[in-house]
């Protein structure tokens, strides 16, 4: 099922339009949808994800590397992982409005899969594949420059959120951080978990995720915005 049918609108939003339309609708291909439909499960988004995925990683180890020249090698695998993770990569689908153009199956549509970072991200390197499929590795690269490294220091902060808010609570309350998990919903394979950060028994923002441990650090990261730090 998908919410607005008109792929223009989602290359209006990315900024690049397809040669070969069929790139982009394959993307936008969830296994749900397929299995759903009794399509080969070729035809699902799965394999241009994972070359969408090392397109990422190629370019973003390039930027990565050339931006940084004094940066060690274990600190640009430290960058470069928060700015590719899946909360991150979530997050830039959700700024393009790719949720609404992915054609998922009843079922997973109905248990919130449009919502759950799990598929947002996995869209987003489909789509990452099908312009490099479309254009090449200079227009995948530019729209890896426009939409995932285009904030940092943004994404950096998010990647070491709790480490970074520990330090705050042990210096002005010298108290531990503590996450609770205060909800969960989606099936067993690709829960959503809500965690609220907790300093010194005052209850502060809270974060989803797709792990408990990715909810935690989304918490810490809302709470680390909420203190301006």
């Amino acid at each position: 099922m998908t919410i607005n049918p008109d792929i223009s609108v989602l290359e209006k939003n990315i900024c690049y339009e397809f040669k070969d339309k069929n790139f982009l609708k394959l993307a936008l291909t969830h296994s749900s949808y397929v299995h759903e439909k009794m399509i080969n499960k070729v035809e699902s988004n799965e394999r241009i994800e994972f070359l969408g995925d090392a397109v990422l990683e190629l370019v973003s180890s390039d930027f990565l590397y050339h931006e940084f020249p004094n940066m060690h090698e274990g600190e640009l695998t430290k960058l470069r992982a928060s700015l590719v993770c899946e909360p991150s990569l979530a997050a830039a689908a959700r700024e393009i409005g790719l949720p609404d153009f992915i054609n998922l199956g009843v079922g997973e549509n109905k248990t919130g899969g449009r919502k759950r970072d799990s598929v947002t991200s996995d869209a987003f390197e489909s789509v990452i594949g099908a312009i490099y499929l479309d254009s090449g590795i200079e227009e995948a690269r530019k729209f890896i420059l426009r939409f995932v490294l285009n904030d940092i220091e943004k994404h950096a902060l998010f990647h070491d959120s709790k480490s970074k808010l520990q330090e705050y609570a042990q210096e002005k309350y010298r108290s531990q951080v503590e996450y609770r998990i205060v909800s969960e919903s989606g099936p067993d394979h690709d829960k959503c978990f809500v965690a609220q950060a907790f300093i010194n028994g005052n209850a502060f923002s809270e974060g989803s995720g797709h792990t408990k441990k990715a909810a935690e650090q989304a918490a810490a990261f809302e709470t680390l915005k909420k203190l301006n730090l």
